[in-house]
């Protein structure tokens, strides 16, 4: 039965995402919520929202199940043959690339890829304010586009608003149509992996991808050695077939069967694969992303003035950035506890996400405003009354 003060609540608004997000309680025994309850999206969180995926999952098994199947027949089968004959470091090589390759696809599947948190109500207002300016003088006047522009190392980027998450997302930044979120430095959606690659797990994903190459090549030699030796101390393929000798733990006549059937998954991974690495390894160098590259964002065939504004100047420097680069903290707080939704007041006059938080910003004219009193407009604001830093400029298209 429900206690007298329970029925001196408010309804609960109605069950729309804004709603769940900023909602504290829960209807039923009115106990706190943690945030990867609530939050937007087509994502699925486990263990407490530690863990997350893109809710199409079935891929992810296929390879998951691929990697572990082909690993335990040859442990089973061809290291006890290779580490007798040839040496006892075969098995343990194969284990520590096993290790390697198994911990970078789970990172990359169950890590945040770079998540942008949706506006708020209030800030999405604010938004809209300052977009939607009221005309009244001409009945078919219609608003400017929604673009921003960020200049970034003497290269101007657009910022796109996303209707969805109703913000202009930041550089390289891009929606998500499958998990239904903007991610930052967004690559792509990767179904082998069951989640997006972003700004957060993609020096994980390209370890993915170099490590199962190089453990596909190496199981695939570990095959074609066991298949020779067999075949030279029986006399030919056909005659290991039939041999059966004492001391082996498993029938030695499947041996050749399973390496040949190892050989084939692993030739088959080595040529798909091995292309994957070899593309995702001139972005790295290039300090692109796959969005990038496909749109053909950076070309030169574009304009003669078109460059990366995010190239660190050397390859070397590209890949140690990317590789070991410092790691971004995740933007959503998943296994935070929901706090009440309070109404806040959001000043006209002042973004409620700043441009400068993209990157140093220096605007050409006045759009963020510190005080409520703007300057006149043949004054521009000066890059000291924003307190920002004067190497990026912004252009408000509003």
């Amino acid at each position: 039965m429900l206690s007298p003060q329970s029925s001196t609540l408010p309804p609960r608004p109605t069950d729309t995402p804004s709603s769940r997000r900023y909602s504290a309680l829960d209807s039923g025994n009115h106990m706190a919520k943690r945030k990867w309850q609530v939050l937007p999206g087509r994502n699925s969180y486990y263990c407490n929202g530690r863990i997350l995926m893109a809710r199409q999952k079935g891929v992810f098994y296929l390879t998951f199940g691929l990697i572990v199947v082909t690993c335990s027949l040859f442990f089973a089968f061809d290291c006890p043959f290779l580490a007798t004959r040839l040496s006892f470091a075969i098995p343990v090589v194969g284990a520590l690339i096993t290790i390697f390759c198994l911990s970078a696809l789970l990172r990359t599947s169950f890590s945040d890829p770079g998540i942008i948190p949706r506006a708020t109500p209030d800030e999405a207002a604010d938004i809209e304010r300052q977009m939607e300016v009221p005309n009244p003088d001409n009945p078919t006047y219609r608003p400017p586009p929604r673009i921003k522009e960020v200049v970034i190392n003497g290269q101007t980027i657009k910022l796109k608003y996303c209707f969805t998450c109703k913000i202009f997302r930041p550089p390289r930044a891009s929606h998500c149509s499958l998990c239904d979120n903007c991610v930052e430095q967004f690559d792509h959606h990767c179904p082998w992996v069951g989640n997006c690659v972003g700004k957060r797990n993609y020096r994980f994903f390209y370890l993915f991808i170099v490590s199962t190459c190089l453990l596909a090549i190496y199981v695939f030699a570990c095959n074609i050695t066991t298949i020779v030796l067999l075949s030279n101390d029986a006399g030919g393929f056909l005659e290991a077939l039939k041999r059966t000798p004492a001391r082996y733990p498993l029938p030695i006549y499947m041996t050749p069967i399973v390496c040949i059937i190892e050989a084939l998954i692993c030739f088959i991974s080595i040529w798909s694969v091995l292309g994957l690495a070899g593309f995702h390894t001139y972005l790295v160098a290039s300090s692109q992303t796959t969005n990038e590259d496909i749109k053909g964002t950076w070309s030169s065939k574009r304009s003669q003035d078109i460059f990366n504004p995010y190239s660190h100047g050397s390859v070397v420097s590209n890949c140690c950035m990317a590789i070991c680069g410092p790691f971004s903290p995740s933007l959503i707080d998943r296994r935070g506890f929901v706090v009440p939704a309070e109404p806040s007041v959001v000043s006209s006059s002042s973004p409620t996400r700043p441009l400068h938080s993209y990157g140093s910003a220096a605007p050409t004219h006045a759009v963020a405003q510190v005080t409520t009193d703007p300057p006149p407009p043949s004054q521009p604001q000066s890059i000291q009354s924003l307190g920002i830093a004067p190497s990026i400029q912004i252009n408000n298209r509003n």
